[in-house]
Formats: C-alpha cells, structure tokens, sequence
C-alpha cells in the first residue's frame, strides 16, 4: 500500500494528506477538537484502508480506544465511497491492527521544555505578579505533550546544571541586562548539548547577546568561514578569531556586517565574530506589523500571514549574525524599519531559534500568535531530540 503522509502534529487538530477530500495541513476534527497535538494519519491514495495514529487525544471519557473509534468512524463513514457502514467488524479489526502496527507514538514522552529568565522586575510591569518567563511557562505547562519547568539566573549553577540540562529537550532562553553575569562554563554546556544534537535552544529578544546564543552563533559563523576557504587549503588553514566578547557594544548603520572571513596572508584567515546587536533600536511601545514568510514551516503553524504586536520595541537591520537557513518571521513598523523575527540556524547537529518580540515592559507572551510561534519552536525542536 502505498501511503501519503501528512504534516506531523502542528496544529489543533490533526494534518492529514489523503487524495480528494484533504489538503496539505488542513485540520480534521470531529465532534469539536478531540485529536490533540503530535497527531498522524495516514491513507492509502485509493483509500481502501486507513490507517490510524495518534497521540494526545482529548475524548469525551479520556480513553484512547473511544479516540481510535472516533477516528475511524469518521474517516471510514465519511471518506469512502460509498460511505462505509461503521462500525463495521473486518474494517475495525483491520484499523486496530494497523494502528496498533503503525502507532509506536502513543508510548512518546513529553517534550522537556525549560523556560528559563533574568527575571527582572520591570518586567512586573507587563505581566502582573508573574516574571514573563513564569507566564510563558504556565502557558506551555497547560498543552498536552509538554513538560515544564522554569530556571533563573539566582539559582544554583546558574539554572543550567548538568543534571537540568540532561533532563532538558528545548531551552528557552529570556535575558537583558545581566548577560556579562552568566556563567561561561554553563554558556558552554549549553552549546556542547545543542552540538550535539541533546538540546534545541530558542533566544527571546534581548538574548541576542545572551552568552548561549552569542556563542551558538560563533559556533555557526566558524562553520560558515571554512566553507569560504577553497577546499584544497582548508587542512591547513590557521584561524585568527577577532570580536568574541560582543556584549553590549553597539553598532553604527555604517559598521562593517559581521560575521566577515577574509584571507590575511598565507594560509592565515582572519574571522571577525558576529556582534549579535543591530544598530538601531526604538523602544516606544508603537506597533508592529508580522509577516509570516514561510507559512508552510512547522513554526508557523496555524500563525495567520499577517498579524500584529500592539506595543513592542522596535530592532532594525541589518541583525549581526550569520546568515540564517530560513526566516519564517520579519517584522515591520510604520516608520520604515524591518527586522528578521524569526531565525533558524543549524548549529552542529542541533536547531537555534531567534525569536524577536519580548521586550520585558509589554504583556507581548499573553499575545495567542506569540505563544503559538513559541509551541511550534518548542514541539519542533522537541521532535529532533535523540535521547
């Protein structure tokens, strides 16, 4: 039998590609949202079997096999032509085979998210009693496939101790005004982890320069600079690394892009480092205007084409880094500027994610389309990981 399948488990509801009645990543639901997150189905072209899997599903009674039943019953009564009488003994017993051949999902564990904050308190002023990482938190720790913690600068090592990293899929990473503080051996376990493949990390707004994020960027702008050495020099090419303490110096419109590689004399390469900073900014609270640039990324899911911030901080372009392997955001504002919202970047074996919006004084990560872009980085991420 040959099978189609469908986007992997983005949305409310499940993506289903099944020919004639379904379309990439359009949602199926029945008898209101009862498929959950992390959702597959499969079909046969002729759809003369289905073939059901699923994780998360939210029923009536909770159970899994009224789930199944569901599904099926939907599928088979409303997809087969002529609609196929359900239930329905051999279609039911060749469905639960199926399933239960093709479902190794359901045993998955959680993705491991923690959040973690600066906590500063100004950003009481945009989000109550709680810290924004706390409120981003509660928010994930609501979703089904998700386990959640939170971590803050003030705790032992830092938040970010060997065992909590072990124990982490996806870091989320908020910091501003104290990033010269974060411990550099911890800055690095964290880099080793997304290297290998162990850990996705997603940096929010003034994170650009937190030290994970400046370093996961070196790391990625080393990886660039070789592939700019012609291959027959690259065995003994030497290195000279210019710039790698960025934090907190600031860039002109006119400063030179980094990251920049250029051949010095010899076999001597000169890499200047990314700055990780942008040279204007403007925190006036004015609106924002999203794009999503690539609707079809697992990021983007269920994210209109077009959206707003109300009040944000402005950054403008052009952004210090390497150049990302997509951008499925770019922000606007009503004076002119730009900026690319939403990076990707594979460092290593590992996925970096940039998200831009988050200034501490706006209730930003109360927004839905906010907290959605962060559940589809999270579950994206989380689906890589290699335990």
């Amino acid at each position: 039998m040959h099978q189609t399948r469908g986007n992997e488990g983005y949305a409310q509801g499940v993506s289903a590609v099944v020919r004639n009645w379904a379309s990439p990543g359009k949602a199926l639901t029945h008898a209101g949202e009862i498929f959950g997150h992390n959702s597959v189905f499969w079909a046969s072209p002729g759809r003369d079997v289905v073939v059901v899997a699923f994780t998360n599903c939210r029923t009536g009674d909770g159970r899994v096999s009224t789930g199944l039943d569901q599904a099926v019953s939907l599928l088979l009564s409303n997809h087969l032509d002529p609609p196929f009488p359900y239930p329905h003994p051999i279609m039911k017993s060749i469905a639960l085979l199926l399933f239960a051949v093709a479902c190794p999902a359901l045993a998955a564990e959680p993705v491991r998210v923690l959040v973690w904050d600066e906590q500063q308190p100004e950003q009481k002023q945009g989000y109550g009693e709680k810290f924004l990482g706390e409120t981003i938190a509660a928010h994930l720790a609501k979703l089904p496939g998700l386990s959640v913690t939170t971590a803050k600068l003030d705790d032992p090592d830092q938040g970010l101790g060997d065992a909590v990293l072990d124990a982490t899929d996806v870091l989320i990473f908020w910091s501003h005004r104290r990033g010269k503080e974060q411990n550099d051996a911890r800055a690095e376990a964290v880099v080793r982890r997304v290297k290998e493949g162990k850990l996705g990390f997603i940096g929010l707004h003034s994170a650009h320069w937190a030290k994970p994020f400046v370093r996961l960027m070196q790391e990625r702008a080393k990886a660039d600079a070789l592939k700019q050495v012609p291959e027959a020099e690259r065995a003994t090419a030497t290195w000279e690394f210019v710039n790698d303490a960025p934090y907190y110096q600031l860039i002109g419109r006119d400063s030179p892009i980094t990251p920049h590689v250029e051949k010095v004399g010899g076999a001597v390469w000169r890499l200047t480092l990314p700055q990780c900073v942008f040279p204007v900014y403007r925190n006036d609270g004015l609106p924002s205007h999203v794009t999503t640039l690539l609707p079809q990324h697992p990021i983007a899911a269920g994210l209109p084409a077009q959206w707003d911030i109300p009040r944000t901080e402005m950054y403008g372009e052009p952004f210090h880094v390497p150049t990302p392997d997509e951008v499925v955001f770019v922000e606007k504002w009503d004076k002119g500027e730009r900026f690319r919202s939403g990076c990707v970047w594979s460092v290593g074996r590992g996925r970096v994610f940039y998200f831009g919006p988050g200034h501490e004084t706006y209730p930003i990560f109360r927004q839905a389309e906010t907290l959605r872009v962060l559940e589809n980085a999270v579950r994206w991420m989380g689906s890589a990981i290699k335990r």
